[in-house]
């Protein structure tokens, strides 16, 4: 079944066999976050967050951008701000982070040209992220004087490490697809114009997967780095207790024994040239 949101200003959604794509669709602003993205951003997760059909998230970007991060135009416009009036602007949307970062279900991040500000946070909360080959990644908020935001102080150093992440930080330098790929940041470099239809490839293995064993392991990786050893085994055995009475787990278990094909393979690597 597909599903699609047709009222949204800046975004595009729809959904087919448990795949969602997220659309951020401002191109003439090169996906920028407004108020209006951050509001329709923040409801239609919730929306995504109780879809029990779902089984895989792609978001991406409309016109050959991902999200150039934050609309400054519109920032300089709100410059009489108060310290207080950001505080709650920000929080507003660290809604969308925790929304993100909680959801059950994987993320996939397919970054088609800039990721920059804000933009690259938004693609450090995915699971994956593949990035085309002319994606550029930049935690551009050093160039006009404010620190990293939507997260990107939490996520980036779990991606690269923390003396690396205060370098992509204090720089505030372009990284182009290849050198994420190096930093660990992108999974894949792929030619964009195949970008969507591999992202499209893996969520739908994804979304053939067992979701019961998927949601744990997720949610096990997301606290596995602050958790010990102790706490993650002990997790370990009560999650792969609940996976192995699953009716997935026991279907497979019965594909195997008879030689019949799996319902979960991975699509094979694309080789960029």
């Amino acid at each position: 079944m597909t599903t699609a949101k047709d009222t949204m200003e800046t975004l595009s959604y729809y959904c087919d066999d448990g795949v969602a794509t997220l659309v951020l669709n401002r191109p003439q602003s090169k996906n920028a976050l407004d108020a209006t993205m951050t509001r329709e951003l923040d409801e239609l997760l919730v929306q995504i967050t109780r879809d029990e059909a779902l089984r895989c998230l792609v978001i991406t970007g409309a016109g050959g951008a991902f999200c150039a991060g934050g609309d400054v135009r519109r920032m300089n416009q709100d410059g009489a701000q108060s310290p207080e009036q950001r505080r709650a602007q920000m929080r507003h949307a660290h809604r969308i982070v925790k929304a993100l970062h909680a959801l059950d279900r994987p993320v996939i991040a397919a970054v088609d040209g800039p990721a920059f500000g804000a933009g690259f946070s938004i693609a450090l909360l995915a699971d994956i992220i593949l990035a085309s080959d002319r994606a550029r990644f930049c935690m551009a908020f050093g160039r006009i004087g404010l620190v990293p935001d939507y997260g990107s102080l939490y996520t980036l150093p779990r991606a690269v490490g923390l003396q690396r992440a205060r370098e992509i930080m204090f720089s505030a330098r372009d990284i182009g697809a290849l050198e994420a790929k190096e930093l660990g940041i992108a999974l894949e470099v792929i030619p964009h114009e195949d970008l969507m239809a591999r992202a499209m490839a893996m969520a739908r293995a994804i979304a053939n997967a067992s979701p019961t064993a998927i949601a744990m392991t997720k949610d096990a990786l997301q606290g596995s780095l602050e958790s010990s050893l102790d706490s993650v085994l002990e997790l370990e055995a009560a999650a792969q207790a609940t996976a192995f009475s699953s009716a997935y787990a026991k279907d497979a278990f019965s594909r195997f024994t008879e030689k019949k094909p799996a319902r979960f393979q991975w699509p094979q690597a694309l080789r960029p040239d």
